[in-house]
C-alpha cells in the first residue's frame, strides 16, 4: 500500500489547528498531524478528537511541543510534555509522536535521552520518531552544534525517525543518503523544501534545492510505508484563496511523485 499524505496543522499558521482540518478534508489529505502549539485549541485531546471525528479525518501523528516557542507549553518538564503526546496520541488514534532531540542547555533530559525514547516506546506503544534537525549559523559558514546528543538521527540508535526536508536544506544533509543509512527506522517524512540557506524555509516542495521529487520516488522503490506529512510555511499567503493553492500544490506534488492517483 502506499503512504498515506497528511497535512500538518501548523502548515496553515497563523490560522488555527480547527482550519487545517477543515483544509485537509476539503483538500483530499489523507491524514492530520497535529502540531501541539501555541493554539490553545491544539494542546485539547477532547478538542483535536471532535474535529477529526467532525471533518471524518485520521490523525496520524502528534509533534510534542519541543520548539523554542512551544517551551512552556504543557510545562516546562520535558519528560511530562512527552509521555502528554503519548497519551493524546492514544485518544485519538496516532501511532506516531513527533520530537526533536534536546537543546544543548537541556542537559539533564539529553543525558538519558535515548535510552528514555527507548522506554518509552516500550511502555506506552507508541512510535516516537525523533527528527533531523541541523546545525544553527548566521551565515553559510560553519555552524554551532545546538543539539544533544546530535542533531542526526541516523548517528543514534533510535527505533524509529523522522526526516524532514527544511531541516535537511540547512544542514546540507543529504536525505536519500540519510533515508539509506536509516533503513527500516524510518518512520514518518515532513515534506518541504528549502533553498540551504541558514533559516529553516518550510517551501513548498519542489520549490527549493532538495530535489523532494528524486526522495519521494525512493521512498516508493524503497517499500517505505510510513506517514509522509506535508509541513510548509504559509505564513507569507495573501489571502485564504493563496494559502489553499500552496497545500493543494504540495498534496498533487507528493502524489505524483508518490504515482499515487488523485481521486
Amino acid at each position: 500500500m502506499s503512504p498515506r499524505i497528511g497535512l500538518s496543522t501548523a502548515s496553515v499558521y497563523p490560522e488555527s489547528s480547527a482550519h487545517a482540518f477543515g483544509y485537509a478534508a476539503t483538500l483530499g489529505y489523507d491524514a492530520v498531524e497535529v502540531m501541539v502549539g501555541i493554539d490553545s485549541l491544539s494542546q485539547q485531546t477532547s478538542a483535536v478528537k471532535q474535529l477529526a471525528e467532525h471533518h471524518g479525518i485520521a490523525i496520524s501523528a502528534i509533534h510534542a511541543p519541543c520548539l523554542l516557542f512551544t517551551q512552556r507549553v504543557w510545562g516546562t518538564e520535558p519528560w511530562g510534555k512527552l509521555e502528554r503526546s503519548a497519551e493524546m496520541a492514544q485518544a485519538v488514534g496516532a501511532e506516531v509522536v513527533v520530537v526533536h532531540p534536546p537543546f544543548r542547555w537541556q542537559k539533564e533530559y539529553a543525558r538519558d535521552f535515548v535510552n528514555g525514547i527507548a522506554a518509552l516506546e516500550e511502555s506506552t506503544g507508541i512510535a516516537f520518531a525523533v527528527e533531523n534537525m541541523y546545525p544553527w549559523r548566521a551565515s553559510s559558514r560553519r555552524g554551532m552544534e545546538m543539539y544533544l546528543p546530535g542533531w542526526d538521527p541516523s548517528a543514534e540508535p533510535y527505533a524509529n525517525t523522522t526526516i524532514d526536508l527544511s531541516h535537511a536544506a540547512i544542514a546540507k544533509s543529504d536525505v536519500i543518503e540519510m533515508a539509506e543509512r536509516l533503513g527500516p527506522r524510518l518512520r514518518h517524512i515532513h515534506l518541504t523544501d528549502g533553498s540551504g540557506s541558514p533559516k529553516d524555509e518550510h517551501l513548498v516542495p519542489g520549490r527549493g534545492g532538495m530535489d523532494a521529487a528524486a526522495f519521494l520516488r525512493h521512498l516508493t522503490k524503497t517499500g517505505f510505508a510510513g506517514e509522509i506529512i506535508v509541513e510548509i510555511n504559509t505564513r507569507k499567503c495573501g489571502s485564504r484563496e493563496e494559502r489553499e493553492a500552496d497545500l493543494r500544490e504540495s498534496l498533487e506534488f507528493a502524489r505524483e511523485h508518490l504515482a499515487v492517483a488523485t481521486p
